[in-house]
C-alpha cells in the first residue's frame, strides 16, 4: 500500500495563500541586468513556456529556470538581458507574446474543429485495417 505522506492536496497547488504574491522578483547583484522570479502555485509547464519564449528574445543574453522541489508548485526563473531593457520588461513581453500565441492557437483548433463538424467527421479516424 502506498500513502502519500508529503503530497499536498491538489486545490493547494494553485490557490494563493493570504497574502501570497504570484511573482516576486530580486535583482541579482552579482550579474548586470539580471533578476531573479519567484512562481508560486506553478510548475514546469509555465516554466518552459516562458524560458522558450525569452529566448526569442533580441535582448535577452539569458534565460533559465529551476524547480526547487517536487512536491513544491513553484519555479525560479532567471533573466538576464543586454541591458537595452529590464529583465521584468522581457518578462512582460515575453507574457503578452505567449497570450498572444495561444489566443491564435486556441482561434485556429477552434475554427478546424468547427470545419471537421460540418463535414460530418466525428473524430473516429480509424485507418487501421484489423479494427483495433
Amino acid at each position: 500500500m502506498i500513502t502519500e505522506v508529503n503530497v499536498q492536496d491538489r486545490f493547494e497547488l494553485f490557490l494563493l495563500g493570504e497574502g501570497e504574491k504570484k511573482v516576486t522578483e530580486e535583482p541579482d547583484t552579482r550579474i548586470p541586468s539580471s533578476s531573479i522570479f519567484t512562481f508560486n502555485k506553478e510548475d514546469h509547464t509555465l516554466g518552459n513556456l516562458l524560458s522558450s519564449r525569452l529566448l526569442q528574445s533580441p535582448h535577452v543574453t539569458f534565460s533559465g529556470y529551476k524547480v526547487p522541489h517536487p512536491l513544491v508548485a513553484q519555479f525560479i526563473l532567471r533573466i538576464q538581458t543586454d541591458g537595452t531593457i529590464s529583465p521584468r520588461a522581457a518578462l512582460m513581453q515575453a507574457c503578452k507574446d505567449l497570450v498572444s500565441d495561444l489566443s491564435i492557437l486556441s482561434r485556429e483548433f477552434t475554427k478546424e474543429w468547427e470545419l471537421r463538424k460540418m463535414v460530418g467527421d466525428t473524430g473516429k479516424s480509424d485507418d487501421r485495417k484489423d479494427g483495433r
